[in-house]
């Protein structure tokens, strides 16, 4: 199945059904009065979070949704009858945002919770409701109002405990595969992982915790090369980053110089994302020799000035997997602690939660920007000839840094 994580649809509830204009016309029964009934409420739109969905590719094709009208009024005093509801199921993990003024509609984060995207139109009135001691044929009705009409933007961000950052090919996949039972692609090539995997790590027979793997970054991910930073904002709910640096890189690049983009690369998609805790894990341990790894481990800890938890493993032999998912499960549980009972701590973690939720939305809707300026064929004045230059956009004193001009 494929994956996506980002559509936009439209979303339009069920129009009010009319009000009804009748008249009580029986047989021996002289001066019947109105009887018109009332229309029924069109049905409105909710979204609601399914456990069994990974992915939003049900909303790829399919772009518009429409909700029941309401039926009209009917003769002697018949209610219409009111529009079904119309149901959307998304993954867990789902934001809704409104695409015409990006407020959050909701964040649907647990399974089960439905969230009201779009409202039915109210019932129109029929006659009946119009008649009094003054006014006994009344002739008055009023139709049904519509329903709501909605452009929505929905983003999935899976949820996991544990995020896994690093280059392509420092040992990402090969993690989860070594600690659970996920069995993403992993080769002897970049990229193999093109999108975000999660595995279940099981440490007790009653404790476990979820880890998830996004593509490889590397160096100018945050201005579009490789695959971007589209996929850094799954890591954006996540407790606890875990930071793989490949010990014996194959390329000349050296294990410093790879730890220090990633470094960068986090800090420019999101610098309250890089306040996260991060615990730092040498990976392929096992291919350098034994009286080398105090060395290279110091190289890479000087060169980043690291002083949080160091880890060396080897994904691949399992060496430092099982005493590195122990102490992440003893660091989620102290967490949980302490979230119970330090209400400081507690407001400490929302506020980070929530200026990453901001620079993360901040920094895709730049990319959507982006996205849309090439559709439209307009481009930045770096990659304009001198033939294509239009001086008159140009302000010889407080002109922008970059100018873009139409082809």
């Amino acid at each position: 199945m494929k994956f996506v994580d980002e559509v936009s649809i439209r979303v339009k509830a069920g129009d009010g059904g009319n009000g009804c204009m009748s008249f009580r016309r029986e047989k021996f029964i002289e001066n019947g009065g109105p009887n018109g009934g009332d229309g029924g409420d069109g049905g409105s739109v909710y979204m609601i979070a399914d456990e069994n969905l990974n992915t939003l590719v049900d909303y790829r094709y399919t772009r518009h949704f429409d909700a029941e009208r309401g039926s009209n009024g009917g003769s002697t005093d018949c209610t219409g009858k009111k529009g079904e509801e119309l149901v959307l199921r998304v993954p867990v993990g789902t934001t809704v945002i409104d695409s015409a003024t990006q407020e959050v509609i909701g964040d649907l984060t647990k399974a089960g919770q439905r969230l009201l995207v779009a409202h039915g139109g109210w019932h129109g009135l029929g006659n009946t409701r119009f008649k009094s001691s003054t006014n006994r044929a009344p002739r008055q009705t009023t139709p049904g109002k519509p329903g709501e009409a909605r452009d929505l933007k929905l983003e999935m961000k899976v949820l996991a405990d544990v995020g896994l950052l690093g280059l392509p090919n420092a040992g990402k996949s090969t993690f989860i595969r070594s600690v659970s039972a996920a069995k993403p692609k992993v080769a002897d090539y970049p990229f193999t992982t093109l999108v975000p995997n999660l595995g279940v790590v099981s440490v007790d027979r009653w404790k476990s915790f979820v880890v998830a793997d996004i593509p490889g970054l590397i160096e100018g991910a945050s201005d579009g090369a490789g695959l971007g930073i589209r996929f850094l904002k799954h890591l954006s709910r996540t407790r606890l980053l875990l930071h793989l640096v490949d010990m014996a890189p194959l390329d000349d690049a050296s294990a410093p110089d790879a730890a220090e983009v990633i470094v960068s690369e986090l800090t420019k998609f999101s610098p309250s994302l890089a306040e996260r805790d991060r615990w730092l894990v040498l990976n392929k341990c096992d291919q350098i020799l034994e009286e080398e790894h105090d060395e290279r481990v110091k190289e890479i800890v000087d060169r980043l000035e690291w002083t949080g938890p160091v880890y060396v493993i080897s994904a691949i032999s399992k060496l430092g997997t099982e005493r590195l998912c122990h102490d992440i499960m003893r660091y989620m549980e102290d967490r949980a602690d302490r979230l119970a009972n330090d209400p400081a701590y507690k407001e400490e973690l929302a506020d980070l939660d929530q200026r990453i939720e901001d620079e993360a939305r901040a920094q895709l809707q730049a990319l959507d920007d982006q996205r849309a300026l090439r559709r439209s064929g307009v481009k930045s004045v770096h990659d304009i000839g001198d033939d294509d230059w239009d001086e008159e956009d140009v302000d010889d004193e407080d002109g922008p840094e970059i100018i873009y001009v139409r082809d």
